[in-house]
């Protein structure tokens, strides 16, 4: 849950509209509008977060630890992110050997072989977080228009998604908007795309158009001077374009649905 979403959610707890918070808060309604709409980029200051917390009785410093992991670089959290979860599995291991060992007596054969088989499991190499996919729109904004894949710089979106085995460094990831490729991908699904992935006829594809226009079909190769754009919900047509009105065309290899 954002910080945004968490003060929304005290907010209305303890049954105060927005005008009464920031009233107490001190800062201007559309501003509190905004931090719980998500729709600032930078979290607000650690003198409104407090005040915040005051009002809406927060855990102490809890606005404030969540807003310095957001301002944290995207590197340094995904290090943290690793670091904390080797200290976990250090001390499963720890409460393993404790609970296994403790009727072993000091010598026994079976002692040296749990030690070994425990120390292999904390030798193991640390799981990995996934590479930082950009995630490029935002539901309620439609396919992004312009988009471009060349040198897409990693550090300017406003969201990320995380998925292990995507070797693609230009890969991105668009949220699905509308109906037109139900029912295999519904409207908020994420699907991650390689530009660096040849599409094969039948793939499913984030398609540019001449002119700037995106969209996401599955494209079949027809011929070899015209590409079909089909979606998958049977109430919307197909679309026939020349070859030449396509100027990027980029397979999905992973789709991140939403259950609730």
């Amino acid at each position: 849950m954002s910080i945004g979403e968490l003060i929304r959610k005290y907010r209305e707890q303890a049954g105060l509209t927005q005008d009464h918070l920031a009233a107490r808060v001190g800062i201007s309604k559309p501003y509190l509008s905004n931090i719980e709409t998500g729709r600032i980029k930078n979290p607000p200051s650690d003198g409104v977060l407090k005040s915040i917390e005051g009002a809406l009785g927060f855990p102490t410093d809890e606005l404030l630890r969540l807003a310095h992991l957001a301002r944290t670089p995207l590197d340094v959290r995904h290090e943290r992110e690793l670091l904390e979860t080797e200290l976990a599995k250090l001390r499963g291991v720890l409460k393993e050997f404790l609970f296994r060992s403790k009727n072993l007596p000091e010598g026994q054969p079976g002692m040296g072989s749990l030690a070994a088989s425990l120390q292999c499991q904390a030798d193991n190499k640390p799981p990995s977080g996934g590479g930082a996919i950009p995630l490029i729109n935002k539901i309620s904004e439609d396919y992004p228009l312009h988009f471009n894949d060349l040198d897409y710089p990693s550090n300017v979106a406003d969201e990320y998604v995380r998925c292990v085995d995507v070797h693609d460094t230009q890969a991105f990831a668009v949220r699905v908007v509308g109906d037109s490729m139900e029912p295999r991908y519904r409207h908020g699904d994420i699907v991650v795309f390689s530009p660096h992935t040849t599409a094969q006829s039948g793939d499913d594809c984030f398609v540019r158009l001449e002119g700037g226009a995106t969209t996401f079909k599955r494209c079949y190769h027809d011929d070899d001077t015209t590409l079909r754009l089909q979606p998958l919900n049977s109430r919307y047509p197909a679309e026939m374009l020349g070859r030449e009105k396509v100027t990027g065309l980029w397979p999905a290899i992973i789709r991140i649905e939403r259950l609730r």
